[in-house]
């Protein structure tokens, strides 16, 4: 059986920095917190956990004062950053610098609307770390949306603000810039800044045609991965049998039958050390098959 890994997958630059902060930090010794996991796969945070890094939640800030803190790629909002200078708290800043950018853009478009009674609209799924931290850049409501069911939710009477979270999908902020435009007594009162991560977005022409190349797909990706869940739709499309796991004991042997070759692939939160490790337990079980039929 040919197993090939996809040479485009995994860590994206802004996890591969804000990883390589915690490695840093954690090689000074003494302890580290987290605020969240600074991955979402559980496999590569247990990892750092092993070399002492532990994720907390802004509730549990107070009870690290005078510690180190390292604010993820995903990003704060400015109130985060208060609270740990109330409480001492040195901050290791690993906001991606794509991220970083798009909050300063949520900040001018809220002062551009303001001074024409309009609204600000994020594509985003909400209660996601990185809209948490773009909703919270000022103290005005900024609408989300996660499908053109939301719109309903956007007054269409007033002149509209749309960014987006930096993982979202192209084509989806296409869609719901041509409805929005529809749906506005004039065009002209959209303003849509697309500010989707090309680092990211570039992957899903490239894992459409990766996963049409092979007999089956393994994508392996953390369960709280909203990018995972993007990439593997994507996969599904192009390859009915593509396969979404987090970690190697969840392969199934029928997974494989009849298959000469099968791709390995996986999120922008997935470590390449785990690619590996999926691919050596997929060469395994291939063996076996050949063994038994043998």
């Amino acid at each position: 059986m040919h197993i090939e890994i996809d040479d485009k997958s995994g860590f994206c630059f802004g996890v591969v920095r804000a990883i390589s902060e915690a490695e840093r930090a954690l090689s000074e010794g003494g302890p580290v917190y987290s605020l969240g996991d600074v991955v979402h796969n559980r496999m590569e945070v247990q990892r750092l956990a092993a070399l002492g890094l532990r994720s907390i939640t802004h509730e549990m800030i107070p009870q690290f004062a005078g510690g180190r803190m390292l604010i993820r790629a995903h990003g704060e909002p400015p109130s985060t950053y208060r609270e740990a200078a109330r409480h001492g708290i040195r901050i290791i800043d690993a906001t991606c610098p794509v991220v970083a950018d798009l909050q300063q853009k949520v900040k001018r478009a809220h002062e551009l609307m303001s001074s024409c009674n309009g609204q600000v609209v994020i594509l985003g799924k909400r209660g996601h770390a990185e809209v948490v931290g773009l909703t919270g850049q000022v103290d005005r409501p900024t609408i989300v949306v996660e499908s053109e069911a939301d719109l309903g939710s956007i007054d269409f009477s007033r002149p509209i603000y749309f960014l987006s979270q930096t993982t979202q999908s192209v084509e989806l902020f296409r869609r719901l810039c041509e409805v929005m435009r529809e749906r506005l007594p004039e065009a002209g009162m959209l303003t849509a800044d697309d500010t989707i991560c090309r680092r990211v977005s570039s992957r899903e022409a490239h894992l459409r045609e990766f996963s049409s190349r092979f007999d089956v797909v393994v994508f392996v990706c953390g369960r709280k991965s909203s990018n995972g869940k993007v990439l593997f739709g994507i996969c599904r499309s192009a390859n009915p049998r593509s396969h979404n796991i987090e970690e190697a004991c969840e392969l199934r042997p029928e997974w494989f039958d009849g298959a000469e070759s099968v791709g390995v692939c996986g999120a922008t939160s997935t470590p390449e050390w785990l690619m590996r490790q999926v691919a050596g337990a997929i060469s395994e079980i291939s063996t076996k098959n050949d063994n038994t039929r043998k």
